[in-house]
């Protein structure tokens, strides 16, 4: 029952013109190299998680100020706000939330969801996690779900169930360790839907990314883990969800098993399904130069069939870490602060090796080879790259740097499709 209430919910939002909730949206070819001029911008600060509903775009983040596409007028907005999506103007939504937002779910009637490392939102005790209306910025007083602490830094909206990974320990008292499942109206937890993720060895167990499969099935999650029940599974996972518990299936890679520099709990920062789900990438940091290693990579691996899986191919900067990605089918795109790609032998004191291409900060590979596409619009290379969005008119990058594509767009900008 529950998957076909899925399916339905994925139809009624296809019909609807909306993108789907997890996995990138499928698009012909690659964007643009040459960034829209009409997008707002964030004035300080990082952003680091976007949304969209309807024609509104949510970016949630660490700042305290935005301008508009002309840059003549400011607003005060802390840690969140919204825009057109097709015209960038800022719209009345500015909730008070008091830390940062590390991601962000679109939500019913006009709704979504954040996550975080506030406590309080709009003066009201609301850890970690808040939905909100669009229309006013209030809270949707109905939804109760509290982490116990830590953050939230990962969200996805499937139907009735809303997914939260972090570095919580509990919600609503109940213990849930990285990964949780709740009531998309109340917030309520999922008793039969538990992970049991630990991390023999580790200070803190964290999800730090998780993607769930478009046809709602399957659920892959990134981290600082060792263990998902009984059985190893280092820092990546893949769990049957479209019944009523977390079946964690048979498939595992021992691909991150080797550590990269000391100090890492975990490098793996973001996984993304394919819009068809037969695949997923992950995009690694590390701060490492190997031939042999995933640190500081980009690495496809295939969603099907049972036990050890080494990955397809890996995209290796040579020491540079990789903080997003986004998979449309026909491009996969990847931002951090990389100076290239197509770099197994490059390090960053000897500089780039062999078939080395520059890339600094943002660029797309090839789906099925790996290997980088000529697409290079470049940006200011910061921390990098937090947050990719594909919607139907192109793609959106949040980021922490104010140049992208040769042009000035503070910590936010789109290449139109």
């Amino acid at each position: 029952m529950r998957r076909l209430l899925a399916a339905a919910t994925v139809l009624i939002a296809a019909v609807a013109g909306a993108p789907p909730a997890a996995a990138d949206p499928a698009q012909n070819g690659i964007v643009s190299a040459n960034p829209v001029d009409w997008t707002p911008h964030v004035l300080d600060g990082t952003v680091w998680s976007l949304a969209v509903v309807g024609d509104t775009v949510i970016v949630g983040g660490a700042f305290t100020k935005v301008a508009d596409a002309s840059r003549r007028q400011t607003y005060a907005r802390k840690n969140i706000f919204a825009y057109g999506l097709r015209d960038g103007a800022i719209r009345s939504f500015a909730p008070e939330v008091d830390g940062a937002v590390y991601s962000l779910a679109p939500g019913d009637d006009d709704t979504v969801y954040a996550g975080g490392a506030f406590k309080t939102v709009n003066g009201a005790g609301s850890r970690g996690i808040t939905r909100l209306w669009l229309g006013s910025g209030n809270r949707y007083t109905s939804f109760k779900a509290r982490i116990n602490w830590g953050d939230v830094r990962s969200l996805s909206h499937r139907g009735d169930d809303l997914y939260a990974g972090g570095t919580f320990s509990a919600v609503n008292g109940v213990e849930r360790v990285g990964l949780v499942r709740v009531d998309a109206e109340s917030g309520t937890v999922d008793e039969d839907f538990d992970a049991r993720l630990s991390g023999p060895g580790l200070k803190r167990v964290r999800v730090e990314h998780f993607d769930i499969s478009p046809d709602d099935s399957r659920l892959v999650a990134v981290g600082a883990f060792l263990r998902a029940g009984d059985e190893e599974r280092t820092q990546i996972a893949l769990f049957d969800v479209g019944g009523a518990s977390a079946e964690l299936t048979d498939w595992y890679t021992d691909a991150y098993e080797p550590p990269c520099m000391k100090g890492f709990d975990t490098y793996l920062r973001q996984v993304k399904f394919s819009p068809d789900g037969a695949y997923f990438v992950v995009a690694a940091t590390g701060r490492a130069s190997s031939a042999q290693k995933l640190c500081d990579s980009a690495a496809r691996f295939e969603a099907g069939g049972s036990g050890r899986h080494n990955p397809t191919w890996v995209q290796r900067t040579g020491g540079d870490s990789l903080y997003a990605v986004a998979v449309t089918g026909s491009v996969v795109y990847l931002g951090g602060h990389q100076r290239w790609f197509d770099n197994p032998y490059g390090t960053d004191g000897n500089g780039p090796g062999p078939g080395a291409v520059s890339r600094p900060g943002i660029g797309a590979v090839s789906p099925t080879t790996g290997r980088a596409l000529s697409w290079n619009p470049t940006r200011a290379r910061g921390v990098g790259v937090r947050a990719f969005l594909v919607v139907p008119n192109g793609l959106i990058v949040g980021s922490d740097t104010d140049e992208l594509g040769k042009e000035y767009h503070g910590r936010l900008g789109m290449f139109p499709l």
